[in-house]
């Protein structure tokens, strides 16, 4: 197929590019920093682009298949608009060029449940304070972005991961529809659940949670790695 993928030089989109090549896709990987991406193949175009100008995104997207959303943006107080914005960019687009297949990348924040394996610290203590406060305007337009797609008439799939955190290689992760009661999934997972959203359409405008199961890393492991190394 031919792909384009949008936010393909964060850690997700490097790894969900890699993973479309290794299986023989045509990929065109949209970044704003194209000099920085780190993948060659003869088999990829890397565009310098920014998803929030709109005829780069038609660009970007005419001719192709399938688009594939991995755009992440740092959560802080200060409004954020780049989900929403871009989605909307995307899907102008993607109407316009007569591309039916979208899958974007979501968060379980944007409706959180206690988990059962989170403990009183995580469900009562951490998980508000990152979704409600931390987080909060992050969600917002996480929100706002999953409202524009729903709304359209693409074959769509928002894609909600938990707490990413790294992993060497690809897991018998899980996938569901609706909530996934998992705190964690790794960004190889989650890049293959995408790439493997395109093989059926099985999960065509639904909402599925991706979690992984094995080798997860404990709350303290994950701050340290994760949320403390972004800092």
């Amino acid at each position: 197929m031919r792909i384009t993928v949008f936010g393909a030089n964060g850690p997700t989109g490097r790894l969900l590019t890699g993973q479309a090549l290794a299986a023989g896709h045509q990929v065109a990987a949209v970044t704003r920093r194209p000099d920085s991406f780190p993948l060659r193949h003869d088999r990829l175009q890397v565009i310098g682009a920014d998803v929030l100008d709109p005829e780069a995104v038609d660009a970007a997207v005419a001719g192709r298949d399938a688009v594939l959303s991995t755009l992440g943006v740092p959560a802080g107080k200060e409004p954020i608009s780049t989900y929403s914005r871009g989605a909307a960019n995307i899907v102008t687009a993607m109407e316009r060029h007569r591309v039916r297949r979208l899958a974007v990348v979501s968060s379980s924040g944007v409706d959180p449940h206690p988990y059962s394996d989170g403990g009183v610290l995580f469900n009562r203590v951490l998980l508000p304070y990152v979704t409600r406060v931390l987080g909060r305007t992050m969600y917002d337009d996480m929100r706002r972005m999953e409202t524009l797609v729903r709304a359209g008439e693409l074959d769509w799939t928002i894609v909600r991961p938990s707490g990413l955190y790294h992993l060497p290689s690809v897991t018998d992760y899980t996938v569901v529809e609706g909530h996934a009661d998992g705190r964690f999934t790794a960004r190889v997972d989650l890049a293959a659940s995408m790439l493997a959203l395109l093989d059926g359409d099985r999960y065509l405008r639904t909402t599925v949670s991706v979690i992984t199961t094995a080798d997860n890393p404990t709350l303290l492991q994950w701050i340290r790695r994760e949320a403390l190394a972004k800092k």
